[in-house]
């Protein structure tokens, strides 16, 4: 059962990737990224890390989705 849903968040990751690198509007890329965080996070606790899945949701869906945000804003001017 466990290698059902791993074999699903691994299809899941490489659609949101494909996604983020090849969306036309960098607004949807920069909110699909947390998305991939989360299915990161989520296959990092199935491996049995829970350090590395911690400083994945704290990086990825927190601080770099932020930091994308602020700098779009910025630059929209």
């Amino acid at each position: 059962m466990i290698d059902i849903i791993f074999n699903l968040l691994m299809i899941f990751l490489i659609i949101t990737a494909f996604f983020i690198v090849f969306s036309k509007n960098i607004s949807h890329s920069v909110i699909t990224l947390p998305i991939f965080g989360a299915i990161l996070v989520v296959i990092f606790v199935i491996l049995q890390a829970p350090g590395v899945a911690l400083a994945e949701a704290v990086m990825t869906a927190g601080l770099t989705t932020v930091f994308f945000v602020i700098t779009i804003n910025k630059t929209k001017d």
